[in-house]
């Protein structure tokens, strides 16, 4: 593992002790497989605690291999080798125009039932290449208990809404004390732009079930809203919402079902970031509540959809807006975003985990768009300056 240390340079943040990169598996040099979709999760075990990870091969624009997943029982010194999620692979469909497999998954520890919870949706190929007219797509999911993993299984939403597609694909999601899950789900129908809404699920450890959908809420601009994320934080819930119209997008609510009127992502001063249809993610800490996202900078002008590098901010919980004097670089750029910005690694689709209480992971899979989508397996390390009560 190749470790570089990014707070030299940076300003001080009180929360934050030091930021490493480490460079977990090398893809970008040919050397291995290109990662993609790194996410891991803690899982309490009896010797300690492991972290455990999903992650899939890349090789061309939305097209995976099958789900693999690696464990580290020393907090990411080292890992056991990859090794596929059988039930999350890829099969033949049945009406024999491509194969059906799964991506963007998210695994979940679940305390009341002791499980791995590894929730993404399906997708569909017409040989090599992504299927530009996918079938109707829904969550899917397995679960892990005890080394073993269940079969492949589908989340049932019977609603028209929904009928092109439903998911909470790449999703932050929180498990209640009850055992219940929630989540904020993006669906549309067809010629429609995607909504999102606030979702409820029970969970018993083998299945996934929608109890409760909250009110829906409405974009218009491109696909509409995409790949949302929810935390729970300091009593109230808190939706980021990934969206075409370079925005990105927040609401708030006290159950995490129905939320209050969205607002774009937007500085301490009111001045909205320039975001370009990619993903954010909560990191939360006790102290302070973090959104960690990509935007455009005069660094990375010319990269696809400003997706290197990226960013980390403190949330204003008053105004939901960014506190621009907190914003670090937590996974830098690797090149010239102006003057070479195809020979730059691509960032976006990252995860955010707090793995102990002293220690928070951002953790992505570059890709290469224009070099055969290779991309090195890397890992942005926070140590904090204070613990972490939340973990």
């Amino acid at each position: 593992m190749l470790a570089v240390n990014l707070a030299a340079g940076q300003s001080a943040s009180p929360l934050i002790a030091s930021m490493d990169k480490i460079t977990l598996k090398r893809g970008r040099d040919g050397s291995g497989p290109s990662w993609f979709h790194p996410r891991p999760c803690v899982v309490p075990s009896k010797d300690g605690p492991v972290v455990f990870m999903t992650m899939q091969e890349i090789r061309g624009s939305d097209f995976f291999l099958p789900v693999h997943w690696m464990e580290s029982r020393d907090l990411g010194q080292t890992w056991s080798e990859p090794q596929p999620v059988p039930p999350l692979g890829r099969d033949p469909t049945t009406d024999g125009r491509g194969d059906e497999g799964v991506c963007d998954v998210v695994p979940q520890y679940h305390a009341k039932t002791g499980t791995v919870l590894a929730l993404g949706h399906n997708v569909f190929y017409r040989g090599p290449k992504f299927d530009r007219n996918q079938p109707p797509r829904c969550p899917v999911y397995a679960v892990y208990k005890d080394g073993r993993w269940s079969e492949r299984k589908r989340l049932i939403w019977d609603d028209p809404r929904g009928a092109t597609i439903y998911t909470n694909n790449c999703g932050q999601r929180e498990v209640l004390e009850d055992g219940s899950i929630a989540f904020v789900m993006s669906f549309g129908a067809k010629q429609t732009s995607r909504s999102a809404a606030g979702v409820r699920c029970s969970f018993d450890g083998e299945t996934l079930a929608i109890e409760k959908v909250g009110r829906e809420i409405k974009h218009v601009a491109g696909r509409g809203l995409l790949e949302p994320s929810l935390v729970r934080y300091r009593g109230k819930f808190y939706a980021t919402l990934r969206a075409e119209d370079n925005r990105g997008y927040v609401a708030a609510s006290d159950d995490g079902l129905d939320f209050e009127e969205k607002q774009p992502w937007c500085w301490d001063d009111g001045t909205p970031l320039e975001m370009s249809t990619t993903q954010q993610h909560w990191l939360p800490h006790s102290e302070a509540l973090h959104l960690v996202y990509t935007r455009k900078d005069t660094s990375n002008a010319n990269v696809i959809r400003w997706r290197s590098p990226l960013f980390m901010a403190q949330v204003d919980l008053t105004t939901l807006r960014l506190l621009r004097d907190t914003e670090r670089v937590v996974l830098p750029m690797g090149g010239d975003g102006v003057n070479a910005p195809d020979e730059v690694p691509l960032m976006g689709n990252f995860q955010t985990t707090n793995i102990s209480a002293n220690e928070s992971w951002v953790t992505d899979g570059e890709m290469l768009p224009k070099h055969g989508y290779k991309g090195d397996l890397v890992l942005g390390k926070i140590r904090w300056s204070r613990p972490n009560a939340l973990v």
